[in-house]
């Protein structure tokens, strides 16, 4: 009896050879900005105003304030300090599915920081996710979105932190579960996922447009939460902007879309928004985006605020199939009209909320306190109004501060489930469903 034969032939390598690559180029999508269809130039070859550094105003500027004007529109102090702690002293815990990741210490500190960083350490740490023992970085260190920074910007941000009083503080140990706790694994994610690339302007658009590319992309690594991850926990840009869930927060759908994304705001309302933190009638940064407005965003000037905006305008419409087509409006002045049927919600509401938000939703304290428009309490997942009410939030304003305090400890599960339905029935477009466990899962994903 003949055996059969296992020979693969030419062809069906072919074939196989094929399927990988068309598997591989899937899995990896575009870059961030390859919806432009424009030619992109390296930086020496582009002929217009150099989109990366700082902006214009500070081309006199010494190179330790340069780096600080580029460390803070790339937000590193948030990510890389601990409630409480110093700044850039680590330890701040990204709480992740598969267990606790902990920043590290970026003060000039030789023991416990970075002060042994060569110029090339930092560069491949910052860019390639590699440390100066040679270990790699996890990405929630975003070096696949700063590989897109250039040499002298880097070093100007290295040259900033180095000018910080070193401060011994070394970080908790990580509690990353196997396999995600194989650092070399990270060696192979890097090479498939990272492009290791400098910012390539597109000829075709505005220096204000490249400008704006290089701020959203490289530095303030947007994508980072507003775009949704692939099957390798990368970057998905063939739904670029559409919307997230990060660390326990809704990052919202920030695409051209009129219904849910920024297709449907002014410019000045998102200048308003990325400059002090809110827009009227679209609601008020919480949350991460909050810090990233206090610390970042709002450090950055007027011209740069306004070439994000001419960025962001031009990103493809993504749709939020589970957002509504409308946003509520204000709802009624007396507590007896409108939802009622959480008792519950409504008796938390009463005793802890009503006072600042008002039962329209309008606040007469502030405008950040007002509900109506806010994309949080229109978001049927309530995820967002009920990690703020978990958490609480500060906003730093022009006029001052702004707290909301935290009911995390003096409330149950079951009251903080029950005020976010009944918030989000009332000044929303459909009651939420959250349940005592969901917000047991948010308590754990805020660090309560």
């Amino acid at each position: 009896m003949k055996r059969p034969s296992y020979r693969i032939t030419g062809g069906g390598i072919a074939i196989a050879a094929v399927i990988a690559a068309g598997v591989a180029w899937y899995v990896h999508g575009p870059g961030p900005i390859d919806f432009s269809q424009g030619p992109k130039v390296a930086l020496s070859e582009y002929k217009a105003a150099d989109p990366t550094g700082v902006p214009a105003t500070m081309a006199q500027a010494g190179l330790v304030e340069r780096g600080e004007y580029l460390a803070r529109a790339a937000d590193c102090m948030v990510c890389h300090t601990a409630p409480g702690a110093k700044e850039y002293t680590g330890g701040f815990a990204f709480k992740l599915p598969f267990g606790t990741l902990y920043s590290t210490n970026i003060t000039p500190d030789k023991e416990t920081g970075i002060g042994n960083y060569t110029d090339q350490d930092f560069l491949n740490a910052v860019r390639r996710g590699k440390r100066h023992d040679g270990a790699r970085l996890y990405p929630a260190m975003p070096y696949t979105s700063y590989t897109y920074m250039t040499d002298s910007d880097v070093l100007a941000v290295k040259a900033y932190l180095f000018s910080l009083p070193p401060v011994i503080s070394k970080p908790p140990v990580n509690t990353l579960a196997f396999p995600f706790n194989q650092r070399w694994a990270m060696t192979f994610w890097s090479a498939f996922f990272n492009p290791d690339t400098r910012f390539q302007p597109d000829t075709s658009m505005s220096p204000e447009w490249n400008r704006g590319a290089y701020l959203v992309e490289a530095l303030a690594h947007c994508g980072e939460c507003h775009t949704p991850r692939n099957i390798g926990f990368a970057l998905d840009n063939r739904k670029k902007f559409g919307g997230a869930l990060t660390a326990g927060w809704r990052a919202f759908n920030i695409s051209s879309d009129t219904k849910a994304g920024l297709g449907g705001w002014s410019d000045d309302d998102i200048v308003s928004y990325l400059s002090v933190g809110h827009a009227k009638g679209h609601g008020t940064a919480s949350g991460p985006m909050g810090e990233a407005v206090d610390h970042s965003f709002s450090k950055l000037t007027a011209p740069d605020i306004k070439a994000m905006v001419s960025f962001l305008r031009s990103v493809p419409a993504v749709t939020s199939p589970d957002l509504p087509d409308t946003l509520a409006p204000r709802a009624p002045p007396s507590h007896k009209e409108g939802m009622t049927a959480n008792a519950l919600g409504k008796s938390v509401f009463e005793g802890a909320c009503v006072s600042c938000h008002g039962w329209t939703g309008e606040s007469s304290i502030s405008p950040m306190a007002t509900l109506t428009g806010a994309w949080a309490v229109n978001d049927p997942g309530a995820t967002n109004v009920a990690q703020i009410v978990i958490s609480g939030t500060k906003r730093y304003t022009p006029s001052g501060a702004l707290s909301m305090p935290s009911f995390g400890n003096s409330h149950s599960d079951a009251e903080i489930a029950a005020v976010a339905n009944y918030v989000t029935a009332r000044f929303g477009s459909k009651g939420s469903k959250v349940t005592e466990k969901d917000v047991a899962t948010l308590r754990k994903q805020a660090g309560q």
